[in-house]
């Protein structure tokens, strides 16, 4: 899916535009953040590839989270007691689900899983005892966790997470290695906000949570609720599902929630899925579900027709509103019937890498994983008939650039290397750089046989990417 070109701005802009001081971060083309001028190319938006199943894939379930620990990937999910005996362990309502149970599973190479038995309950799920939490609904139904890396934590909470509906509020969790937990403190960090009444509970998706390096605090991401506009008749489709977005020094004391302004209207948006990209962790990267009501395709759920698709959304450090480059669909629901009922494509929480060269996402209600190019969600696409693109000004570090990219066999990408007015650096032109031609995550461009910019780091500088048939996906600058 590609955007045109002619939806972002051609006009100059003005040098006294205050550069953009990117380092040596990786930047992606996800967004117009670095962008001043498009010609002749468009953002392309790159559908993740359903994979072969696995020999021991993940389980379907319900919520779920994957985390790369080092050379492990750890899953958690979210399924249901087999044989579930409601006279055994309570009846189900609004706020108490017994029969749901919050597993754990491993892997060495984020492909074959494998389920241990953890001993920590005497409730076994259909993998064994691979049960971390159960009987304690409903933390049970939303369990978010992550691995905390702000520096200086605590052994004993290198692990964190939050869980909770409406009734309860948010509470915190912690762990030392990932599979043993308890409560912070008893009481909420994240109380249930004042709300129209009538309004459904907020909470009641999963609510991931991260240490942000970039904004140098803990950033959270919650459902919440609000009115469609215009009034609608039917109860069914008179609330909207929103995202609200609260920030904490401490994991404790949480900022009042804000509405990050993300529903197109009318638009459901079920879960969010929120979570710094592992190479640029300035850029955070979202998977809500998109929850259509009323379509009446496949099975109903709970009495409701409805189908879900997965969204791409983004975010810069420090916003509090998501960027849409697109509002299609990221994930469509494909040729199985089955994707088609109500609430049929979940996404756990993190996209992660699973190669040099491959990043996965998976699906909680089937159990498929997909894969994308590494950074490869949207890229900046030239045809045959070539074009361009101009940053802002910026300021880097380091003494080399490098881009993940892929050209046709008669394709190309060029580098031009502007002062902030807009004019070539000596030695910097489009006619002295060598054309970056074929298909790498990493290729360092050169111009006249050298491709070292030590002189100019520090310097306003403006990018003139020229390309032909070819993909760009992201740039950095970095040391030798």
């Amino acid at each position: 899916m590609i955007m045109a070109a002619s939806s972002l701005p051609a006009q100059e802009k003005s040098t006294s535009m205050k550069p953009l001081e990117i380092g040596t971060r990786l930047e992606l083309f996800v967004d117009d953040h670095l962008v001043e001028r498009m010609t002749g190319v468009a953002f392309r938006l790159h559908a993740p590839v359903k994979q072969m199943p696995a020999k021991s894939p993940l389980p379907s379930g319900g919520y779920g989270t994957i985390i790369k620990d080092g050379d492990l990937y750890r899953a958690y999910y979210r399924t249901d007691i087999p044989g579930y005996d409601k006279g055994r362990y309570g009846e189900r309502n609004a706020d108490n689900e017994p029969n749901e149970i919050t597993c754990y599973a491993e892997s060495r190479d984020g492909i074959e899983w494998t389920f241990p038995d953890l001993g920590i309950t005497k409730i076994q799920s259909s993998k064994g005892g691979n049960v971390i939490l159960a009987r304690q609904a409903p933390f049970t139904h939303n369990f978010t966790p992550f691995l905390d890396t702000r520096p200086g934590v605590g052994p004993a909470a290198r692990y964190k997470a939050l869980a909770g509906s409406g009734g309860t509020g948010l509470v915190a969790f912690k762990s030392a290695d990932g599979i043993h937990w308890s409560k912070i403190q008893d009481a909420p960090v994240i109380k249930t906000p004042n709300q129209a009444p009538g309004t459904p509970w907020p909470f009641d998706s999963s609510s991931p949570a991260f240490w942000s390096e970039a904004e140098n605090c803990y950033v959270c991401f919650v459902r919440t609720w609000g009115m469609i506009k215009p009034p609608q008749t039917d109860p069914y489709k008179k609330f909207q599902r929103r995202v609200s977005r609260t920030t904490s020094t401490d994991f404790i004391k949480w900022t009042p929630l804000v509405d990050t302004d993300a529903n197109l209207p009318g638009e459901q948006l079920y879960t969010n899925e929120t979570h710094p990209y592992f190479r640029a962790p300035h850029i955070y990267v979202a998977l809500p579900i998109r929850f259509t009501c009323g379509i009446e395709m496949g099975e109903p759920v709970e009495g409701k027709y409805g189908t879900t698709d997965i969204m791409l959304m983004t975010m810069r450090a420090g916003s509090a509103s998501y960027q849409r480059t697109f509002k299609e669909a990221f994930i469509r629901p494909g040729l199985d019937p089955a994707r088609w009922k109500q609430r049929a494509n979940y996404v756990s929480h993190n996209v992660v890498p699973t190669g040099p060269e491959e990043m996965s996402i998976y699906q909680e209600a089937s159990g498929y994983r997909y894969t994308l190019r590494t950074d490869g969600f949207i890229s900046v696409n030239a045809g045959a008939g070539g074009g361009e693109l101009r940053t802002k000004p910026l300021i880097f570090a380091g003494d080399a650039l490098s881009v993940n990219f892929s050209t046709g066999a008669a394709g190309s990408l060029r580098v031009e290397i502007q002062d902030a007015s807009g004019q070539a650096l000596p030695g910097f032109g489009l006619d002295d750089c060598q054309a970056v031609i074929g298909d790498a995550i990493e290729r360092r461009v050169r111009w006249k046989n050298t491709s070292d910019l030590a002189a100019i780091a520090g310097k306003p500088v403006r990018l003139r990417f020229a390309m032909r048939e070819c993909d760009l996906y992201s740039f950095r600058f970095r040391s030798k």
